[in-house]
């Protein structure tokens, strides 16, 4: 390993605390059997932990002078470090079954777990420290839903982990970290979905979150709000709810009358 000064323009914040690394390694379920993408290595601290207990390793680091640093100071067999976005990097070399274990800068999440959830060869499992609020979010129940849980929970189950403070971090972000693992279903939650509708659909009820359902659906969608208060009562919705109240089954539901 060796030092060098975050950038706060990438969102950098160093974590040296081998309890939180080694519980990000459990999460991500690491094995000698398995090839694990690392996504921002930045000073090789997790990246240490994770080339002793895994077959392979693959370090994706956006930062140039990271990349370089890194590639002089960690030299392993199983450790292949290259200069991507992670946003961008071709995920289809991978073996299939790979996992992708990583601390983040908090404001890739997001388009990273959108761009891992629809890539044609998926991770199996995803362990990544990201901001708890965050975290919370994207594992969140029928009650406090958003387009992010919806759509990562349709592809990956959710659950949360370790809690990291922020004073563990250097510089110390102004927030609490989670861990937050995701394990790829292994069928499609629903057979019969049009995917592109399916979160057409969802997209629309979310454009107004803070609206009733009959509301935000009817804007979105373009339709009469009559027309949306029959499809919500054929789905068995209340006209009444709103977007986060809604579980992934009842969105499916609404899917089928839409598309009838």
């Amino acid at each position: 390993m060796y030092d060098m000064t975050p950038k706060k323009s990438l969102g950098q914040h160093w974590l040296h605390d081998r309890d939180v690394l080694q519980a990000m390694c459990d999460a991500g379920e690491v094995s000698k059997d398995d090839t694990i993408v690392e996504i921002g290595p930045g000073l090789g601290t997790l990246t240490e932990l994770l080339v002793e207990q895994a077959k392979e390793v693959v370090a994706v680091e956006y930062d140039k002078e990271l990349f370089v640093g890194l590639r002089k100071s960690m030299v392993r067999k199983n450790l292949d470090i290259v200069n991507d976005d992670c946003l961008t990097f071709d995920y289809s070399k991978m073996p299939a079954g790979y996992k992708v274990v990583a601390n983040i800068p908090y404001y890739l999440t997001s388009n990273l777990l959108r761009v891992l959830s629809e890539s044609p060869n998926p991770p199996a499992v995803i362990a990544l420290l990201i901001q708890k609020e965050v975290a919370e979010r994207v594992a969140a129940k029928p009650g406090d839903m958003s387009i992010l849980s919806v759509t990562t929970q349709y592809y990956y189950q959710a659950s949360l982990d370790m809690v990291v403070p922020a004073e563990l971090f250097t510089p110390p972000p102004k927030v609490d970290s989670q861990i937050i693992k995701l394990v790829r279903r292994a069928t499609p939650l629903f057979g019969d979905l049009d995917v592109p509708q399916y979160f057409r659909l969802v997209k629309a009820g979310f454009a107004q979150r803070r609206k009733k359902l009959r509301s935000s659906l009817s804007a979105g969608l373009h339709i009469e709000k009559s027309e949306v208060e029959r499809l919500l009562d054929q789905a068995g919705i209340d006209p009444n709810a709103r977007p986060q109240e809604l579980s992934l089954e009842q969105w499916h539901a609404l899917y089928i009358t839409y598309i009838a």
